[in-house]
């Protein structure tokens, strides 16, 4: 559907993020489902990127890799 917003949550988000999205339809990945556990943040940058995601995280890491420029597809944070 076009004008979706699909996710990728990183790890440090719950399963329970990604189900409950999923059960409202919302295209969720998670760092499980992506091979990324344990994966460097900018492992998952490129992941999302690459597949039109926007990711969903309370790292706020990932704010300070914005603020360095880092191509990205979209940033959710929430603390």
């Amino acid at each position: 559907m076009p004008g979706t917003i699909r996710f990728h949550l990183d790890e440090h988000c719950p399963h329970a993020i990604a189900a409950g999205l999923r059960r409202r339809g919302i295209d969720v990945t998670t760092a499980t489902d992506a091979g990324l556990l344990s994966a460097a943040d900018d492992a998952h940058v490129v992941y999302a990127l690459a597949h039109g995601r926007v990711i969903f995280t309370e790292d706020d890491d990932y704010l300070a890799l914005d603020a360095r420029g880092v191509s990205h597809a979209g940033i959710a944070y929430c603390h």
